[in-house]
């Protein structure tokens, strides 16, 4: 007769969660980490991209869209992120993360320099969920054999919940105060935003890099622990390398000749089927399922940023700059400087 205790034994064991014991409890932990890592990066682009559409009287109609969208579904698409990134298994994390690495090296290689900037920040803007992947990759690799991990596990979540409310208030304090604080210069906080803001996407750009470093590391490590001998770690490292540059070359055209949501979702398509191919071969069934559900994964991190991307798109934001000695006016566009000046 089928009892609730043997129910473990019909489930499939999963390489990040351990039915019946304290590892799910890990998993669950680790996974609402790395959604608080990735709420953090998405509220500071936010702030960054409304205090630029705050400053340019033409984009007054983006930053509404953008101040009703932050309103709705935070809490649900936090808690969303976190189940993904708690079931996705740690060996399609690894490389999900090995794989956003290896883009954004050649992407950052390659940058010209007249779309630098809106390309690293349609950069920062993808690398989400590839983000929250390399922060559960890294709890996983750190806390492996802890005595007390689960205790660690959190307090690194008590961590990342405080990052994420800082930065949630922040961005709530823009987007209500914010053109009210540095006209009349009552608020420091408004103020540094209205001067320093150009140099935000410097620091993610520094943060992430630490973050996908030690993500790195940790899913290397991760994979190699699965292989018994040295022949079969080269039988599925050979692969892998051959079947990523070959993603990341078609990646980089793609990018260049289509821009856009439609685009992006298309490139997510196409790095997940060559990843299910790979995975077909070398791989195993389990793997094929956590592909599904990266793909979910990206999909849910997209919709939360498409108004961002299709501001990439028609701005370049890092070529605008604050005027100190008069906040209360605008960010003048280069037209009407070149007005200005005409006369004298």
């Amino acid at each position: 007769m089928f009892s609730l205790p043997s129910l473990p034994s019909w489930l499939p064991g999963l390489s990040s969660l351990e039915w019946g014991s304290g590892l799910l409890l890990d998993s669950i932990l680790k996974g609402l980490t790395g959604a608080c890592g990735v709420f953090v990066l998405n509220s500071l682009l936010k702030v960054y991209f409304f205090v630029g559409c705050a400053n340019n009287p033409e984009r007054r109609l983006e930053k509404e869209r953008l101040r009703a969208r932050w309103a709705s579904l935070e809490t649900v698409h936090l808690a969303g992120l976190a189940l993904i990134l708690a079931v996705v298994g740690t060996r399609v994390a690894s490389l999900v993360v090995l794989e956003f690495s290896l883009r954004a090296i050649s992407t950052l290689l390659s940058l010209g320099k007249g779309s630098r900037s809106t390309e690293r920040l349609q950069l920062y803007l993808l690398s989400q969920y590839s983000l929250g992947c390399g922060l559960s990759c890294g709890l996983s690799f750190l806390q492996e054999g802890a005595p007390h991990r689960t205790l660690n596990l959190l307090l690194g979540l008590g961590l990342a919940a405080l990052l994420s409310r800082a930065a949630q208030r922040l961005r709530r304090h823009v987007c209500r105060l914010y053109e009210l604080h540095s006209s009349q210069r009552c608020c420091g906080v408004c103020l540094g935003l209205l001067t320093g803001a150009q140099g935000l996407p410097s620091l993610l750009g520094r943060a992430l890099v630490a973050a996908f470093a030690v993500g790195d590391l940790a899913a290397v490590a991760l994979i190699n622990r699965d292989f018994l001998s040295t022949s079969e770690a080269v039988g599925f490292w050979t692969p892998l390398t051959i079947c990523y540059t070959l993603l990341v070359i078609y990646m980089q055209e793609e990018q260049r000749q289509h821009t856009g949501l439609q685009s992006q979702v298309q490139t997510v398509l196409v790095r997940m089927g060559g990843l299910f191919v790979l995975l077909l071969t070398v791989g195993r069934w389990l793997d094929l399922l956590g592909v599904f559900i990266s793909l979910l994964g990206e999909l849910w991190c997209l919709v939360g940023v498409r108004t961002l991307l299709d501001l990439c798109q028609i701005q370049d934001f890092s070529s605008q700059r604050p005027s100190v000695s008069a906040p209360s006016q605008p960010w003048p566009s280069a037209p009407a400087q070149t007005q200005e000046t005409a006369p004298s």
